[in-house]
């Protein structure tokens, strides 16, 4: 099932991550790809809220994974942004991740697609200026 929203503010696709966060449950994995400057880590924010995860939320592009265990699930937030090979991915244990008891949101997923579950919902911003600065299309694809 394909999904389409249009969210005009930074505030809007944060609410959209929020519900869909709301509605995640243990062992789901979300991919989450769009351009630099997106706002995917708006969304992943939104996301984590929506799972009660109160602390603050950021971009783990140095660190790969930051799992955040305060929420009604674990969430494992992958950025696979710098990812070289997909050892790297076998290195910091994904298995234990994707398939646990928590829930994963990774962005830039598509650097790591041939490990990525077939039940992966896949989340995909785009821009369009034409249309506004802070507009954003946002597809949700589930199984």
């Amino acid at each position: 099932m394909t999904e389409i929203w249009e969210t005009a503010s930074p505030r809007e696709t944060w609410q959209l991550g929020y519900e869909l966060g709301k509605r995640a449950s243990a062992g789901q994995v979300y991919c989450l790809d769009g351009d630099l400057g997106v706002g995917k880590t708006v969304f992943a924010q939104g996301f984590a809220a929506g799972l009660d995860i109160a602390e603050p939320v950021n971009s783990p592009t140095f660190t790969i994974l930051q799992q955040y265990m305060d929420g009604r699930l674990p969430l494992y937030h992958f950025d696979v942004y710098r990812i070289g090979d997909v050892e790297e991915m076998e290195e910091i244990g994904y298995e234990d991740c994707f398939y646990g008891e928590g829930v994963c949101l990774i962005e830039w997923s598509r650097q790591v697609a041939e490990i990525l579950p077939e039940t992966a919902v896949r989340v995909f911003i785009e821009k369009d200026v034409e249309k506004g600065f802070d507009y954003r299309r946002i597809t949700v694809e589930t199984e």
